[in-house]
Order: structure tokens, then C-alpha cells, then sequence
């Protein structure tokens, strides 16, 4: 009888040990978890930022209005027929 309690307590400490180190273990599977939920957070970020470049995309398909309105933000171009005015506020000096 002691051997089989023996045998039984040697075979729980070694599923106990597996269960604790190595792979597959509860401190791996936690720190998965928490790189999963990491990359979630990164992944939604980039949906966001594809989001918004395909809506430039289209705008910029749909007519010469978003190629202008680029153009003047980026560039500091100006239309024909239109003036430019500098501002110089003294108080930014």
C-alpha cells in the first residue's frame, strides 16, 4: 500500500511541476494573455490610422476638391485669383 501512495504522490508532483514550469504552463499562458491583449491594442491603433488613410484615398479619387485642400495644408499653395495675406502677430515674438 505504501508503494501505490508512493507512486500516486510522485506522479501528482510531477503533473504539478509540469503544470507550473515549462511549456503550456499557468505563468506562460499568462504572459501569452497579456501579449495577446498588447497587439490587440496595437492592432486597433493601426485600424484606426487604415481608417482614416482610406478615407484620404477616397477623397482624393472623388475630385480635384482633396487634391486642393492637400495641396494648400501641405504645401502652402495658393489658387489662381487668390492672394496671399502674411500675418505676423507681435506677440508670439
Amino acid at each position: 500500500m505504501r508503494w501505490v501512495a508512493a507512486g500516486l504522490l510522485l506522479i501528482l508532483l510531477l503533473l504539478q511541476t509540469r503544470l507550473w514550469t515549462g511549456d503550456g504552463s499557468v505563468p506562460a499562458v499568462l504572459r501569452l494573455d497579456s501579449a495577446v491583449d498588447a497587439q490587440r491594442a496595437e492592432n486597433a491603433e493601426l485600424d484606426e490610422r487604415n481608417r482614416a488613410l482610406a478615407a484620404d484615398v477616397a477623397d482624393l479619387r472623388q475630385g480635384v476638391d482633396g487634391i486642393e485642400e492637400r495641396a494648400r495644408r501641405e504645401l502652402g499653395m495658393v489658387g489662381e485669383g487668390e492672394r496671399f495675406y502674411l500675418v505676423i502677430d507681435n506677440d508670439d515674438r
